[in-house]
């Protein structure tokens, strides 16, 4: 579906996809004020959709809007539903809802609810498998993840993870990860690492400036579930070159292997395991 053909719900109500909705005083624009949800649907249903529902909710509660239980109500998953019907995507498509404070400088907000726009795309079905090519890497070192109340959400505020991924296309790699103010491994530019070293699945702590991805915590839950060894800690570039197996969660394609980060190079024994046990269920 090309941009201008579709459309997107900007607070309840439909336009086509070409409709100018903001204006150059809406405070997302000027200051990255607020945050957004992408999802993942499949005939109908939304994977995961209440967690994805949970902490839309929770992150808009934390920006400090009003009104934020709108977010879990029927209502709002009947309105993205209808859209995804309407742009003739039902049997797979990518969801993202944005949230935006609207108009105002910085010290004085017109007000605090949150205006949203929802907007959906069609998905290849290749997204559901595993990926065949191992994704290759590199560690971006010139803008860094904060970790402090936020870093975990899904911001608005998205420049670090923008210019790296500027670095990686010109670089020819398929993503790169992301370091915090203390060296130390975050996140990738839109999935969460997980590593594999010495028998024991690592991934970066939430205090460690990465996004608290849905696909990551569901993985979490069910590796503790199962009794796989899993560790939520901080994690150095060094252990990133060292492991013998890299791969990246988020909730678009679930699980992707890596082949190479810099120079190192990585098996794909567990990934493929884990989306078969995991993931696949989920993306049937």
């Amino acid at each position: 579906m090309k941009i201008s053909e579709g459309f997107l719900n900007f607070n309840g109500k439909i336009y086509k996809n070409d409709k100018l909705l903001i204006s150059p005083n809406n405070r997302s624009f000027r200051y990255g004020d607020g945050c957004f949800e992408t999802m993942k649907c499949i005939k109908g249903q939304i994977v995961l959709e209440k967690n994805h529902f949970e902490r839309l909710s929770t992150t808009v509660q934390a920006l400090k809007f009003k009104d934020a239980d709108y977010f879990t109500s029927p209502k709002f998953k009947e309105e993205i539903l209808e859209l995804v019907k309407k742009n003739g995507q039902s049997k797979l498509a990518r969801i993202r809802v944005t949230i935006a404070r609207g108009d105002g400088g910085l010290y004085d907000v017109i007000h605090q609810h949150p205006n949203y726009l929802i907007q959906t795309w069609d998905l290849n079905p290749t997204n559901n498998g595993l990926n065949e090519n191992g994704l290759v890497l590199d560690i971006y070192k010139d803008a860094r993840k904060v970790c402090d109340s936020y870093s975990h959400l899904k911001s608005n505020n998205f420049l670090c993870y923008a210019l790296a991924a500027l670095w990686a296309k010109e670089k020819k790699l398929n993503d790169v990860l992301l370091l915090n103010p203390y060296h130390k491994i975050a996140d990738a530019t839109i999935a969460n690492v997980f590593i594999v070293k010495d028998g024991l699945i690592k991934t970066p702590a939430l205090d460690q400036g990465c996004v608290s991805g849905i696909t990551r915590k569901y993985l979490l839950q069910q590796l503790k579930a199962e009794g796989i060894p899993v560790e939520e800690t901080e994690i150095t570039p060094e252990e990133v070159l060292e492991a013998s197996e890299v791969f990246l969660t988020n909730a678009i394609y679930g699980i992707r292997w890596v082949k190479q980060v810099g120079n190192s190079n990585y098996t794909q024994k567990l990934a493929p395991m884990l989306h078969q046990k995991f993931l696949a269920p989920l993306f049937k």
